[in-house]
């Protein structure tokens, strides 16, 4: 990918991921921000451009993300921007602002309240309002389909999903972020219920509120702020029908797409944080990006130990730089997704400094 700017990842914080959060949203948010201000030794109103992710529907209220600006100080009135979307496509709104070349600095926040209410209500309303919104077609109901999918086109097994989740909790069991973490028995997962067949409890993420932000910047300003700046060498994201009739639900072609033009595989992948709401999806993904066994998945446990919902995706951007920061890998891949079952992906590629 040919960038007109290089941009870095410079100051990085999150949340734990909260069963219940007792406080607003913006509460929630102002230590997050405060944290990458200060790790950069800014004011907060020399940042150029400010954009967050968030969701209305949860909190039910039209506009609710304006709140959230009393979070980054919102005066004198500052240069602002919002997505309905994971805070991944926050970051990728803010890196295509930096493309042009007339700011240096970009504050990306992240963030969303779910135990309030039912994310699966919530969500199902996002859903197409002529077929699938009428029926309450939710997330997790889309998931189970996903998984009978794979398990019916002979590609996974519910033992495949299990070792997935077990997996993700012993990676979990040190990781301060997390909700969920500890050593499970594939075999005492699988006599466990089910709560949408094929699919179990512990295939399913927990009720998560948090929080997340980061400040990315262009090169020379990167290594004015930073001494060990995380470098974003690409970041692509890619969108399939929203009818998932229409659909391989085995597969994810975008995830594919995504990984070619983002030159995944021009260099290693010691890394890969990916967004697995539901178990079965890391079948898919790792399957679309070709992942190797040399690659760690979900060294951070991953959604499925903790899942702030708005923030999940860019959560993973910001547990893969912590992992380059800290020398666990030189180079990796952090994925987010939107929508039910894969729907809509995006892929950042990261490297540590040289």
């Amino acid at each position: 990918m040919q960038l007109a700017e290089d941009v870095a990842i410079v100051a990085f914080e999150q949340t734990p991921s909260h069963a219940h959060f007792n406080d607003s949203e913006p509460a929630m948010i102002m230590p997050c921000v405060n944290s990458v201000i200060e790790q950069v030794g800014m004011d907060r109103h020399d940042i150029d451009f400010t954009i967050a992710g968030s969701c209305d529907y949860l909190s039910g209220m039209p506009f609710a993300f304006v709140m959230n600006i009393d979070a980054v100080g919102a005066w004198p009135p500052v240069y602002e921007s919002h997505v309905e979307m994971d805070g991944a496509w926050a970051l990728f709104e803010g890196f295509v602002r930096l493309q042009s070349g007339d700011i240096d600095t970009v504050l990306v926040s992240g963030s969303g309240k779910c135990s309030p209410g039912s994310y699966r209500e919530a969500f199902s309303l996002q859903t197409d309002p002529y077929v699938h919104a009428p029926l309450g077609l939710d997330p997790r109901t889309q998931a189970g389909f996903q998984a009978q999918a794979l398990i019916a086109a002979g590609k996974a097994t519910e033992r495949d999903f299990a070792e997935v989740v077990a997996r993700s909790h012993a990676n979990a069991k040190n990781n301060p972020y997390a909700q969920l973490g500890g050593d499970l028995s594939v075999d005492e997962l699988l006599a466990e219920p089910y709560v949408q067949q094929p699919l179990r409890r512990h295939d399913c993420p927990p009720t998560s509120d948090g929080a997340a932000a980061m400040i990315i910047a262009r090169a020379d300003k990167a290594r004015e702020l930073c001494d060990n700046p995380v470098w974003i060498r690409g970041i692509d994201h890619r969108i399939e029908s929203h009818h998932p009739t229409l659909r391989d639900l085995t597969d994810s072609p975008s995830v594919r797409v995504a990984a070619e033009r983002v030159g995944l595989h021009d260099g290693p992948v010691d890394i890969a944080e990916l967004t697995v709401t539901y178990s079965p999806e890391e079948v898919i993904l790792r399957d679309a990006l070709g992942l190797n066994g040399e690659t760690k998945v979900n060294p951070s446990g991953g959604p499925l130990t903790g899942s702030p919902f708005m923030a999940v995706g860019l959560t993973r951007v910001i547990e893969l730089a912590r992992a380059i920061r800290n020398g666990d890998g030189r180079r990796g891949a952090a994925h987010a997704s939107s929508g039910p079952a894969l729907q809509q992906n995006l892929l950042c590629v990261l490297e540590g400094d040289s």
